[in-house]
């Protein structure tokens, strides 16, 4: 688990945990995306697997799904009404084990009222603090299944290329604090992570990547040294 990697405060909330967390699900999912291609999902309960042609095939998880009629988000871990295979929704007893021990009111509650985007959130944050390489949605008659996958077989990308994407992407597109996102990012992607009073660096073999932060913690800057 990756909570291993990065700490969680007793008091971190929800929005703290993504902070944390996101940015290297959002790496994931690119990892995934240049594998699939334009490959559209099957799950097979039978065997617990979630594949993608005839030469992928991955174990999968079912995290929990979302009624996009009525925004209603459904954890996989209350689920006597589908009767999910217990094989297949161990992570998400994990996760409500998680959300007990972190006071983390979104992982407890069985049924949430959240669009797809807030689903995505909190894919995004279990399948990273799982350590999942990656998280899919899968549409079945207007149910969407969110699925994580752990799989060797989906390579990873270490460039300072992608790290500087993906941190961008992730501080612009989402409501977290930059410069902690900055932070655990590096040291998930296993880089080394240092921090001055207005800037903070990422080591990624010989370069460097230096981001300017305000006051209050916005990105100000980003800066390469090759």
């Amino acid at each position: 688990m990756n909570e291993n990697k990065i700490k969680i405060e007793d008091s971190d909330t929800f929005q703290t945990i993504l902070t944390k967390f996101g940015a290297m699900a959002l790496d994931n999912q690119e990892n995934l995306a240049k594998i699939i291609g334009e490959n559209v999902g099957k799950l097979n309960f039978d065997e617990g697997t979630l594949s993608f042609g005839d030469d992928l095939i991955f174990p999968a998880q079912i995290i929990g799904t979302l009624a996009n009629e009525v925004n209603k988000w459904h954890w996989a871990w209350d689920n006597d009404d589908i009767g999910f295979p217990e094989e297949m929704i161990q992570e998400a007893i994990k996760v409500k084990e998680f959300g007990e021990k972190h006071n983390i009111v979104q992982f407890t509650s069985n049924i949430v009222s959240i669009d797809q985007l807030e689903a995505h959130t909190l894919a995004m944050a279990v399948s990273s603090i799982f350590n999942d390489d990656a998280y899919y949605l899968l549409d079945e008659d207007g149910l969407t299944f969110f699925l994580t996958i752990k799989s060797s077989e989906i390579p990873k990308d270490q460039t300072i290329e992608r790290f500087i994407y993906i941190f961008n992407k992730f501080q612009r597109e989402f409501d977290i604090n930059s410069r902690l996102a900055f932070k655990s990012y590096t040291q998930l992607k296993g880089f080394e992570y240092k921090e001055r009073d207005e800037f903070s660096v990422a080591k990624i073999e010989h370069s460097r990547v230096i981001v300017g932060f305000s006051e209050r913690g916005n990105v100000t800057h980003i800066q390469t040294l090759l």
